[in-house]
């Protein structure tokens, strides 16, 4: 039977080791107190989808498995892999750039643990339902040819349809950008700017992730897929994204420090991301006005109205380079 091992007992990692069992893998899932485990089976912060017993929720890092997922906050998971005693492949399921070094999670992993195969794995996914078994669909990227198709045969199904991928650098950044472009969503309809201002937004910030993913060596067709439109999509529309309610509140206008009240515990990887991709984007010399007016707004440099008439004012050109 195969074996797969779960890093992080969020919502998100709850549910792949949900969808790990329906794949008919003997699950080992790892979580920082066991104990926490309710008299139903469930964890915490998945309190109404007991467990099966395929599942064994465990705090050991001792992990003889086919893949290792790792679904922790991109701040954690370096500490945390150091400890990983495993020779499997390990598939990240954060998103996000580290704000310090600008690294995105597979350069961590290759630094941290330069002895493992690593993929990522992204795409539009609520975790809810994920852990519900509806039909969702999601891409694995490594650059090993061969590998992240291996890891999708072992985790997907019918109902959770898993797609392969070699462009890591467009399939990361896809991850990592639509959080940012979430919370200029949020604040669009906050502010009570309506669905037209949106959905041009969200065309206008898919155009801006798809020049810098070129710039960082990757695919700009990939923005067409799963990681990309995907994911944007369903972060900048749907209620659960934690981004777009972190944007909403801002728009509606409440302070960065009062928005925690919307995450219902949760973290918004887009307020961290947003700087970070601000300065490769800068790097690179890609133009992102859309990502520099969220990250001006999360740090402070302006407020809400000043990020508005920027971008309303900018000179338009012809769509195809602009």
């Amino acid at each position: 039977m195969k074996r797969i091992a779960v890093i992080g007992a969020g919502s998100w990692g709850i549910a792949l080791a949900l969808q790990a069992a329906r794949a008919g893998a003997m699950v080992q899932l790892w979580a920082r107190n066991p104990a926490t485990r309710l008299p139903n089976g469930a964890m915490p912060r998945l309190a109404d989808h007991p467990l099966p017993e395929s599942i064994t929720v465990t705090d050991s890092l001792v992990m003889d498995a086919d893949m290792v997922l790792s679904v922790v906050p991109m701040k954690y998971f370096a500490a945390i892999l150091k400890d990983v005693q495993t020779t499997a492949p390990v598939v990240l399921c954060c998103k996000g750039v580290e704000p310090d070094s600008l690294r995105f999670p597979l350069d961590i992993l290759k630094d941290t643990r330069p002895d493992l195969n690593g993929a990522i794995l992204s795409g539009p996914n609520f975790a809810h339902e994920v852990a519900d078994g509806l039909p969702a669909a999601a891409v694995i990227a490594a650059a090993q040819p061969g590998l992240a198709r291996s890891l999708a045969d072992l985790l997907g199904t019918p109902r959770f349809r898993l797609y392969d991928s070699t462009d890591i650098a467009g399939v990361q950044l896809g991850g990592a950008a639509k959080n940012v472009i979430a919370i200029a969503a949020g604040a669009t309809i906050g502010a009570g700017l309506g669905e037209n201002a949106r959905a041009a937004l969200v065309t206008r910030g898919l155009a801006e992730i798809s020049r810098l993913a070129e710039a960082l060596g990757g695919q700009a067709v990939t923005m067409a897929g799963l990681a990309g439109v995907g994911d944007l999509l369903l972060t900048c529309t749907g209620g659960s994204s934690r981004n777009y309610r972190v944007g909403l509140a801002l728009g509606q206008g409440s302070t960065l420090e009062e928005t925690s009240a919307a995450l219902g515990g949760g973290v918004a990887e887009g307020v961290a991301t947003a700087g970070a991709l601000a300065a490769l984007a800068r790097r690179k010399g890609v133009s992102v006005p859309i990502i520099d007016s969220v990250t001006d707004l999360v740090e402070g440099r302006a407020d809400l109205e000043t990020v508005m008439t920027c971008l309303l004012t900018r000179p338009a050109g012809p769509e195809a380079h602009f």
